[in-house]
């Protein structure tokens, strides 16, 4: 059962659920606040005298009694048919403004909540980041991509898989490496389509290359790592990057090595096409079972579920860990 509310901020709160269509929900893994379009029919607008929608307003929508969105109008259009479209976003779209942030040995949660206590963000619960990060300035960067920068340095020094999302109204952040699929899909089992593509086009390096500023010396150290076999087949892929000012000769060859352990692969990703279940999202895990592929467990990159009438289907990108 579709369950959606609009709430003025001002007391006034309007139950839209029986007048409300075509609605679909994103989520995204990485760069992008979840979304919620819908359509309000025009006939049933009239029900309350004093009923109307401004930017800024609060939306919740609920299936089932499961709580999956929490956010705000950003966007009404509407036509000769009379019929309200609105996109709401929830609070990880106020993280797409740019700030100054320097930050000093600090954890990925802690990363988090110094920007959202910073612009009045609700805050959730943040699981603990495995690597400390000895420096971050950022200046004039968009405050998602700081977020997501200090997630990255995580995953590849630590190899801890950290998602930041909202969760109904409050900022999470969550080790998911620790947490069981969320669904089994495959032929005959809810999944009715699918493709599959394998690229190196992007995210894919065989060689590191990291560089540091040598004090003494005034000059700058490279340090490389690479894998000879794959720059034949594929040609030279590189990833040049700052190495950590204050890692040690250990640190540094453990980092350069997680590094290309990470990227030295093709990517494979699937779209599925699948019967919806509502605790599917992009950042979690789901079993996928296909004929082409031994791996079973993918990682959703993108989500989108669609509620029209008594139907819920949802189309997934998913990949490789």
């Amino acid at each position: 059962m579709i369950g959606l509310h609009i709430d003025n901020k001002q007391g006034k709160l309007w139950d839209l659920s029986g007048i409300v269509s075509d609605i679909t929900w994103k989520t995204s893994r990485i760069g992008k606040p979840a979304s919620l379009e819908f359509t309000l029919v025009g006939d049933g607008l009239y029900q309350w005298k004093d009923f109307e929608v401004q930017n800024g307003y609060v939306v919740r929508f609920t299936y089932n009694g499961a709580n999956l969105f929490y956010g705000y109008v950003f966007t009404i259009s509407t036509g000769t048919d009379k019929q309200l479209k609105i996109t709401a976003y929830d609070q990880v779209r106020y993280l797409l403004g740019n700030d100054t942030f320097v930050f000093t040995n600090v954890t990925a949660d802690e990363v988090v909540r110094q920007i959202a206590v910073k612009n009045n963000l609700k805050v959730g619960k943040l699981d603990k980041g495995a690597y400390t990060i000895p420096s971050m300035l950022e200046d004039n960067k968009k405050l998602l991509d700081i977020i997501m920068g200090a997630l990255d340095r995580t995953l590849a020094y630590k190899t801890q898989l950290l998602v930041f999302y909202d969760d109904f109204g409050q900022l999470r952040l969550q080790n998911i490496l620790q947490t069981e699929p969320v669904t089994i899909l495959g032929k005959g089992h809810f999944l009715y389509d699918y493709s599959i593509k394998k690229s190196i086009d992007s995210e894919t390096y065989n060689q590191i290359k990291f560089y540091r500023d040598n004090k003494e010396t005034g000059h700058r150290d490279i340090f490389i790592r690479k894998d000879s076999n794959n720059i034949g087949a594929w040609g030279l892929l590189q990833k040049y990057e700052k190495a950590e000012d204050d890692w040690n000769e250990a640190q540094l060859q453990e980092a350069i090595d997680r590094r290309l352990a990470l990227y030295n692969r093709e990517q494979v990703t699937l779209s599925v096409d699948a019967i919806g279940d509502v605790k599917v999202r992009a950042g979690r895990f789901a079993y996928i079972l296909l004929d082409e592929f031994d791996t079973q467990v993918y990682l959703i990159e993108e989500c989108s579920h669609k509620f029209t009438g008594t139907d819920h289907t949802m189309s997934l990108d998913v990949k490789v860990v």
